[in-house]
């Protein structure tokens, strides 16, 4: 240890030097080598000789720790102009310790950058409550500079605050109710840092991080996001994929950490298999091939935007018409050719009149012709609500082969489907293994984010796009309106000659079949 029993002025010094030193803090801080209770991992040998210690934290949270001092020092925070923000995150395994380290970092910010302020969330109230909160509770009594602090544990109360300045140097715990969403959006600290940590992140709305992201502006910004990676969407998990560039990653193995319980993982292992799902998010820290209420799963997405395929002269074109019921919706016309769904990008507005929207649709389709030389051969429509306008105007424009799609309607397939919503995302997940897709960011989210369940009779329900938007997402408008173009099968023009309406194709012709499979049509 630096000190062994130094004096506040001492302390204070100390803490200036372990500014840009997270690991330093957490040796120097705590009674490793005194405190039996602390002695589970010994440290490698190069840092036992460096810090003086035998015990400290294990191999995962030294090279955190590091990795966050490599980035402080870039900065060179001088407590008067912002500098970049620091973003981590850490997809694990059970068992690494995660709440120790969150209480490392909130220990380590507060005692080394006056009138910080952090804010501290986990997925659910009791998890915060009796396990993040309390383990920040417990490191603290431990800490060399807890005289400097009160600790909150209240229920309803939980806090850290310096005793002379608690309104300015000051980390809170709070729920991530979105009801309690406005509490992440004040937390500036100028002159010093402003924080936050997720615990358990895969399970935080998208309308919490998003309003984090308001106290991410000035001084010295962080934000420590821990979690098993459960759900393949969200904002965690974009941390490792789309916005990958923006954050410091790590992935932690349970197995190659020294305080886990080897035996009863390996038994998980034998039961799950080692590629299980169950394996990838509670072992390796690798997020699942499909979530376990997601409907349709990122790799599924993700083939379909690296298959290429040639559009042929003879390919069914369909238009998908979904329109926006809200504000913040938007109305949106999708375009497939045969198997082919970007050709053409997907044309989104917003804020529209159904007879404005209507005029879009009739604009698209006369360029496809003028430009293009294709023929539309349908246009299937979200008719519910607003909807009805838009099928009503097109009829009355004497467009050919529009088709009033409703929702709530009984799916062709109803011992499969509860309503043909669900049949509609039904066929584009079964169309996915052979179609191609725009590579649309927030299509893939809309599209691989929706959940599922099953009525009584064992049938499948989609969530409603009011409890997406509930959970943080945008109403999957992009996702629907592709799904729109598969709601019934359009023949290739040289099977459908007499163009007969989607309903009457031939009967021997499969618009999901893979190549060699009966009913499959070649080019």
């Amino acid at each position: 240890m630096f000190v062994t029993t130094p004096t506040d002025q001492m302390l204070s010094e100390d803490m200036g030097r372990l500014f840009a030193d997270p690991l330093g803090f957490v040796l120097y801080a705590y009674e490793w080598d005194k405190d039996p209770t602390l002695q589970l991992v010994e440290l490698p040998k190069a840092y036992q000789q460096k810090y003086q210690c035998k015990y400290g934290p294990d191999q995962w949270a030294i090279n955190l720790l590091e990795a966050i001092a490599i980035q402080v020092k870039h900065n060179d925070f001088d407590l008067k102009n912002a500098v970049d923000a620091l973003q981590f995150a850490t997809a694990s395994g059970h068992g690494i310790g995660k709440s120790a380290i969150t209480a490392w970092l909130v220990n380590w910010i507060m005692s080394t950058r006056p009138h910080s302020k952090g804010i501290v969330t986990a997925n659910t109230y009791d998890q915060l409550h009796t396990k993040t909160w309390a383990e920040i509770a417990k490191w603290t009594r431990r800490c060399i500079t807890r005289h400097w602090f009160k600790v909150s544990t209240s229920k309803g109360f939980m806090s850290m605050v310096h005793f002379e300045s608690p309104e300015s140097w000051r980390c809170d715990a709070q729920s991530c109710n979105d009801n309690n969403s406005e509490a992440f959006a004040g937390n500036h600290a100028a002159t010093g840092t402003s924080f936050y940590i997720y615990d358990e992140a895969s399970g935080i709305s998208d309308r919490i991080w998003e309003v984090s992201q308001g106290g991410m502006t000035d001084g010295e910004p962080m934000m420590f996001v821990f979690g098993n990676p459960t759900k393949n969407s969200g904002r965690f998990f974009e941390c490792f994929n789309k916005n990958k560039h923006r954050w410091t990653r790590f992935q932690v193995d349970s197995r190659h950490v020294q305080i886990t319980n080897k035996a009863k993982i390996q038994e998980w292992v034998d039961d799950e298999g080692e590629d299980s799902d169950f394996i990838r998010v509670r072992v390796r820290g690798v997020f699942p091939r499909s979530g376990s209420t997601q409907f349709i799963d990122h790799e599924r997405f993700r083939e379909a935007v690296r298959r290429r395929i040639s559009p042929d002269i003879n390919d069914p074109v369909v238009l998908g018409v979904d329109v926006a019921r809200y504000g913040d919706d938007e109305s949106v016309i999708a375009t497939r050719l045969g198997r082919s769904a970007n050709v053409f990008p997907l044309r989104t507005y917003r804020k529209l009149s159904t007879v404005q929207l209507v005029a879009r649709v009739a604009e698209w389709v006369r360029e496809l012709k003028r430009a293009h030389g294709l023929t539309v051969d349908a246009i299937f429509v979200d008719g519910g609500g607003m909807g009805a306008g838009v099928v009503d105007q097109l009829m009355a424009l004497n467009y050919q082969n529009i088709f009033d799609v409703q929702f709530q309607t009984k799916a062709n397939d109803s011992r499969q489907y509860a309503n043909k919503r669900a049949e509609l995302f039904g066929n584009l997940r079964e169309w996915l293994l052979i179609g191609s897709i725009p590579d649309d960011n927030e299509l893939e989210t809309q599209t691989t984010g929706i959940e599922y369940s099953y009525t009584l009779k064992h049938q499948i329900l989609l969530e409603r796009s009011e409890i997406m938007k509930g959970r943080g997402l945008s109403s999957p408008d992009r996702a629907v309106a592709i799904a729109l173009t598969l709601a019934e099968p359009v023949a290739p023009k040289e099977v459908n000659m007499d163009h007969r309406p989607p309903s009457e194709t031939v009967a021997d012709w499969n618009p999901y079949a893979r190549e060699g499979e009966p009913g499959h049509y070649a080019h």
